[in-house]
């Protein structure tokens, strides 16, 4: 899977909540950090997080404002638009850094601020 077919895939399936499909993205020793807590998290903790948002929201739609291929991956700023169960909808704007290696995501680097999932719990 090309670098930007890849990028795009993996937020298809993020909105749709599909664990199996977002863990065939990424290799099995991947680790995903995000800059508000400063901690790396492994692959079957970011999923565990997945199926949680999944279970909080009634939809979840991501735009992408900006893919660009970097050296090793890409870069990309996305909105995140959630439902949570009551109807309600909130925006999370972020950016990750991506390493990719051998077609599948090594490394995210997420830079986001999380206080709208708050409104999930």
């Amino acid at each position: 899977m090309e670098t930007f077919e890849l990028a795009r895939h993996f937020m298809t399936v993020l909105e749709e909540g599909d664990v199996d499909k977002a863990r065939a993205c990424l290799q099995p020793d991947a680790k995903i950090w995000h800059n508000f807590d400063d901690v790396e998290q492994t692959v079957g903790e970011n999923m565990a997080l997945l199926a949680w948002m999944t279970r909080k929201s009634q939809s979840r739609a991501y735009e992408i404002t900006r893919l660009e291929e970097i050296p090793g991956g890409y870069l990309q700023q996305h909105i995140l638009t959630i439902e949570n169960m009551q109807g309600e909808t909130m925006r999370m704007h972020a950016c990750v850094l991506v390493r990719v290696r051998d077609g599948l995501i090594e490394r995210i680097e997420e830079y986001l601020d999380p206080a709208a999932v708050a409104k999930l719990s």
